[in-house]
C-alpha cells in the first residue's frame, strides 16, 4: 500500500489532500472478504483497488457498476472477472494476469534444484484460492513428464498445512508448492517452518524464498500495486475500467535461498545461479 500512495503522488493524488482512500485487509479470512466488500460499495467510493480473486468475487457480487482494479488475478477470463485481456467490458480490470502455465515452470526448477523429489504436495486454501482449478491442471500435466507424483492438498488452516506436510514426509522424495494464495501468504512461516522441521525443498512465490522456502520464480506483487495506481488516476480522471487492457507481468525473478539449500543438503546447478535474480546466504 506504501508503493500505492507513493505512485499517486507522481500522479498528483495525496492522501489527505485531494483524495480519500478506506482500506480493508482480509488477510486471507473467507468470512470477511464479502463483508467488506459491502462495506466500500456502500460508501459509494469513484474506484477500488484490490488485490486477490476472492475479494474481486466478493465486490463483482455488490456492484456493477463502480470501477474496480485489481492486482495479481490468475486468468480472469476463466474466472469470469473480464471479458477478455484486451477488452475487459465491464466494471473490472487490472494488473497481474498471472499465468497457470507457470506451474510447469516451478515444478522443472525445483526438479533442478532437488532432482531428488519425485512427489509434490501442492498447498491451497480452496476458499481463497479460487483458481486452484486452473493451475492445479498445469501441475499434474507437467509432473507427469518430470517423474513426479502430485498430491492436490487443500488447507483450511495451520494444523491442516502442517499435517499436509507431514503426510508429505512420510516417505521420501517429497517436495512442497505452495500457490500464490493470500491464504498461503498470510500463513507463509507456519508453512515454511513445517517443511523446514520435515526437511522438504518447497517453492513458492517471492515471499517464501526470502523467509527460508528454497526457491521462488514469480513477478514482484508491490510494483503491481504500484503499477495499479497508473488505472486509478485514469479512472478518476474519466476512464472507464470497459477500455482499459489487463496488464500482464513484464518481468519474473528467481530467488535461490543457498542457506535453506545447505540445509536440505542440496547443490544449486552452477548454471542456475547465474540466472538467479538473487541468491540469499
Amino acid at each position: 500500500m506504501t508503493a500505492f500512495v507513493q505512485a499517486l503522488r507522481r500522479f498528483g493524488w495525496v492522501e489527505g489532500k485531494n483524495i480519500q482512500i478506506d482500506y480493508r485487509f482480509a488477510a486471507g479470512d473467507p468470512t470477511l472478504f464479502e463483508n467488506y466488500a459491502a462495506e466500500l460499495v456502500g460508501i459509494s467510493p469513484d474506484a477500488i483497488l484490490t488485490g486477490g480473486s476472492p475479494a474481486v468475487a466478493a465486490l463483482q457480487h455488490q456492484t456493477h457498476t463502480i470501477p474496480i482494479v485489481f492486482t495479481g488475478i490468475g486468468d480472469p477470463v476463466g474466472q469470469g472477472f473480464v471479458h477478455s485481456l484486451a477488452r475487459p467490458g465491464g466494471n473490472i480490470t487490472g494488473f497481474g494476469a498471472n499465468d497457470p502455465t507457470l506451474m510447469g515452470k516451478w515444478l522443472q526448477l525445483l526438479k533442478e534444484v532437488a532432482p531428488r523429489v519425485t512427489r509434490v504436495a501442492v498447498i491451497f486454501n480452496p476458499d481463497t484460492a479460487l483458481f486452484a482449478p486452473l493451475f492445479n491442471h498445469e501441475i499434474e500435466a507437467a509432473a507427469s513428464s518430470l517423474g513426479i507424483t502430485v498430491a492436490l492438498a487443500p488447507v483450511h488452516d495451520d494444523s491442516g498445512i502442517e499435517e499436509a506436510i507431514a503426510a508429505q514426509a512420510m516417505e521420501p522424495g517429497g517436495g512442497v508448492v505452495a500457490l500464490p494464495d493470500g491464504f498461503n501468504v498470510t500463513h507463509r512461516d507456519v508453512m515454511i517452518a513445517a517443511a523446514s522441521y520435515h526437511s522438504l525443498p518447497l517453492i513458492g512465490t517471492l515471499q517464501y524464498a526470502s523467509a527460508g522456502g528454497l526457491i521462488a520464480y514469480w513477478f514482484d506483487g508491490v510494483d503491481l500495486f504500484a503499477q495499479a495506481a497508473s488505472y486509478i488516476d485514469r479512472i478518476l480522471k474519466g476512464a472507464s475500467a470497459a477500455d482499459l487492457p489487463v496488464q500482464q507481468p513484464t518481468k519474473y525473478s528467481l530467488i535461490i535461498n543457498l542457506k535453506t539449500t545447505k540445509a536440505l543438503g542440496l547443490t544449486v546447478p552452477a548454471a542456475m545461479l547465474d540466472l538467479a535474480d538473487e541468491v540469499i546466504e
